[in-house]
């Protein structure tokens, strides 16, 4: 029988970009930017949510959180449940902008979960982990990048099995992220996306993704062939006019920027300083500099602090 830890702990998980550009849907970067999840099993029943940060008032404090929701389909897989659960969410991950709020509660929540679990053979693996968390969002650029950290990319075997790869980018990728005032969900944006691709889009996006790992790990100089995406941008694009016209700006000065994610933030990679940023950026955005996490979600001790 699986029992639990009496102590509360802590995790860590990062923001991230996925797509980056050309790797639609299988690549993504995890950003140092982080939410802190602290979670105690009690001997009460149900379950107490505290949020601060992003999101508080607006998302639910009950069994229908995202984190509970997450944690709860882990303890399935494993097959056990505690009879309460005290959760404290602190949030810095700005919701619907294109940097993996969503993975980030999914993947944090499964690694809070495990991370309860005493029985440390009873602890599922980060693929086993990876695996349940499909069934909440069915594609794995983001949750891998929030689950290991750097730069990955995933893909789902033929049995639904998924798997990543994970590289360290080079010292030079220094991401700088413009966000707009006004959020745009994932599943909205996707209903943009086209049924049917040309081969000749198709092929120009297969070589630059083929180019994007060795890019970001050894060769910046080729981030923005890299990056250069035909598949889902452009037909985005009306949902985030400004985002559009700021990635092309930028791309037009020889930067490789492009939309984080489903948008409608915008991301560059190098060759980009916040004041230049800032300057392209229409008014009321936020802009800020924010480095590669090589961490993915963890478990810390309480005097460790979260990046900002």
């Amino acid at each position: 029988m699986t029992s639990f830890r009496q102590d509360s702990v802590r995790v860590l998980v990062p923001a991230s970009s996925a797509n980056l550009g050309s790797g639609f849907d299988s690549a993504g970067l995890a950003l140092a930017l982080e939410d802190e999840l602290v979670a105690t099993v009690t001997a009460e029943p149900g379950v107490v949510v505290r949020v601060s940060g992003e999101g508080a008032g607006e998302v639910p404090v009950d069994e229908s959180h995202l984190v509970v929701r997450a944690m709860n389909a882990l303890f399935d897989a494993v097959g056990v449940r505690p009879a309460g659960l005290v959760l404290e969410c602190t949030n810095r991950i700005p919701h619907g902008r294109g940097l993996g709020s969503s993975a980030a509660a999914i993947i944090g929540g499964m690694v809070l979960a495990r991370a309860l679990l005493a029985d440390e053979g009873r602890r599922p693996t980060d693929l086993e982990l990876l695996r349940t968390a499909l069934v909440m969002e069915s594609h794995p650029d983001n949750l891998s990048a929030a689950l290991a950290g750097g730069a990955t990319i995933a893909w789902i075997g033929a049995d639904g099995t998924p798997d990543f790869v994970r590289r360290i980018p080079h010292q030079r990728v220094s991401p700088v992220i413009a966000i707009p005032n006004e959020a745009l969900q994932t599943k909205t944006a996707r209903l943009a996306l086209p049924d049917v691709v040309s081969l000749t889009d198709a092929v120009h996006n297969l070589s630059r993704a083929a180019l994007l790992m060795y890019a970001l790990s050894e060769d910046p100089d080729r981030l923005l062939a890299a990056t250069d995406d035909r598949v889902h941008q452009r037909s985005r694009s009306s949902m985030y006019p400004e985002s559009f016209s700021l990635m092309c700006r930028l791309r037009e000065a020889g930067v490789a920027a492009f939309i984080s994610g489903a948008g409608p933030s915008v991301l560059a990679l190098a060759d980009c300083d916040e004041q230049l940023m800032a300057g392209l950026a229409p008014s009321g955005w936020s802009t800020r500099s924010l480095a590669v996490s090589s961490l993915g979600a963890r478990e810390v001790g309480r005097d460790l602090p979260a990046a900002m």
